[in-house]
């Protein structure tokens, strides 16, 4: 019996809950950490980034107008799928990052549990955030959080899975959308994530999955005017300045290179206040 060939897999884009290739048909070669041939990989240009970006702004009034509990729900349903496919991902992060299986194992296992922070956060974030505030006269004067709109924001490049859901669960809480550029090296539990989102409950347009080079990608992210905030935090690597001073144009809000620490501010980052007044009845 002759032996048969493996069939390597071709990672895609992950754009408005399909699953294209980049319009430009380019790839890249994804290695082990001994050099090992493992998957190709779709190269996003510029034009997927705006693809990736209409889908978001297409997405988002519907995500930010569900409950609180409902997104709660939804990103909670996310964990148990990564749950339930825990050793793909513990498999590719091993071949990736040359990580031994325990130390994959408790990457994805953090993974899952930040997920499920992040859920739990859903419908409690706005009575942090929020406040009845004291004013003289007889009205209320209420702040309460919005979404910002669509967030786009480059993922760590260290690792495979845990730096991504570090930077797109928190933006997802309040009800924006996501449009996320890959860790450029380890890149396919990026694109497995977007596998267990487009079977969970997640809207398509919610998060979408750019793969290639941020150096490419940033500044027309942050250079468009549909885009409401950027999140810099796996930027440290690129002239993430130039990118801070593109956003600027369009005034969108920036978050910095840096540890995506999980907090109530990082959910903030990703927020406006609004805050309304209303007469106290006189009756």
């Amino acid at each position: 019996m002759s032996a048969r060939l493996t069939v390597p897999k071709t990672y895609k884009l992950a754009i408005g809950g399909a699953f294209p290739r980049s319009e430009s048909g380019r790839t890249y070669e994804i290695r082990s950490a001994k050099g090992a041939f493992l998957a190709n990989a779709a190269r996003a240009s510029r034009k997927d980034a705006r693809d990736a970006v209409k889908a978001a702004r297409s997405a988002q009034s519907a995500w930010a107008g569900a409950t609180a509990y409902n997104r709660g729900q939804v990103l909670y349903r996310v964990a148990e799928i990564l749950e339930g496919r825990r050793a793909q991902f513990v498999d590719e992060i091993v071949a990736q990052q040359g990580l031994s299986a325990a130390a994959a194992g408790q990457q994805v296992d953090d993974a899952i549990d930040l997920w499920v922070w992040y859920a739990g956060w859903c419908d409690k974030y706005a009575q942090v955030a929020g406040n009845l505030n004291p004013v003289a006269g007889a009205y209320f004067n209420i702040s309460a959080p919005e979404p910002s709109g669509v967030v786009a924001t480059i993922a760590p490049q260290d690792t495979a899975l845990l730096g991504l859901v570090s930077v797109v669960a928190p933006a997802l809480v309040a009800g924006n959308t996501v449009v996320v550029v890959a860790s450029e090296k380890h890149p396919l539990s990026a694109i497995s994530l977007a596998e267990v989102l487009a079977t969970s409950d997640v809207p398509g347009g919610v998060v979408n999955v750019l793969t290639g080079s941020p150096a490419e990608l940033g500044p027309w992210l942050a250079d468009h005017a549909d885009v409401n905030a950027v999140d810099l935090t796996g930027a440290g690597d690129i002239d993430w300045v130039d990118l801070q001073v593109r956003a600027a144009q369009t005034l969108k809000r920036v978050v910095e290179p840096g540890e995506a620490t999980p907090s109530p501010q990082r959910i903030a980052a990703f927020t406006e206040i609004k805050t309304v007044w209303h007469p106290k009845s006189m009756v």
